[in-house]
């Protein structure tokens, strides 16, 4: 028989501190984004989210401090989308090649890289300034991490401008796509033309750059 001693048992009760910790996080941005496509994001109170899934008012702030994040809760993985599809780029392929692969290949599915959402979510979003607003803060972070990972596979320095203006072009073509997949999605289009139309767009987007940024961020063996 195995002793089992207290430090073992440490590691599991952490993991289903972290579990409900995500699942509440899960279920108060859930509740408030039904709420949200009901009655508009202006029209709902944090009040009232936190009566709805039945936790304190404070329970929300904590865990969203601001109002617009309970809508973007998977805020993180899309501000690190770009620069994880350069981060993991196959061998030859530069940042462009990687950036047009990911984006075509996820059209079937919502994905971080793709915009794609409900037509609820996607007119949500739409309609409100403030969501609006807090998108655009999203898509200059998300800008920003991709410069960074431009820097960190190409070893430019600190003020080397190079990954800088290269994450704005890139980034401004990928916000191009993703504001096309947004309409299309918010007019309920079928998943069959709006992977057809984003196809052939995303293939225009990128030929365009491909001049520039073809040879750009290769990723060697």
């Amino acid at each position: 028989m195995t002793e089992v001693t207290a430090t073992p048992a440490a590691a599991p009760e952490e993991g289903r501190r972290g579990r409900k910790k995500r699942e509440t996080r899960e279920r108060l941005a859930h509740v408030a984004t039904l709420m949200f496509i009901e009655r508009g994001f202006e029209n709902v109170t944090i009040t009232e989210i936190a009566e709805a899934a039945d936790v304190s008012k404070m329970t929300v702030s904590n865990y969203f401090p601001l109002k617009e994040d309970l809508v973007f809760d998977a805020y993180e993985g899309v501000v690190d989308s770009l620069a994880r599809v350069v981060r993991e780029r196959a061998v030859g392929e530069s940042a462009l090649q990687a950036l047009h692969r990911v984006f075509v290949s996820s059209l079937d599915r919502q994905h971080p890289v793709n915009g794609r959402c409900t037509p609820g979510f996607a007119r949500l979003v739409y309609d409100s300034p403030r969501l609006r607003a807090r998108e655009r803060e999203l898509d200059e972070q998300r800008e920003a991490a991709l410069s960074e990972a431009l820097a960190d596979a190409t070893g430019a320095g600190p003020e080397d401008p190079v990954p800088h203006l290269s994450a704005a072009q890139l980034a401004a073509a990928h916000r191009a796509l993703c504001r096309r997949v947004r309409a299309l999605c918010r007019a309920a289009t079928p998943v069959v033309r709006l992977r057809e139309e984003l196809t052939g767009l995303a293939g225009t987007a990128f030929a365009l750059l491909e001049p520039s940024f073809g040879d750009y961020c290769v990723r060697e063996r």
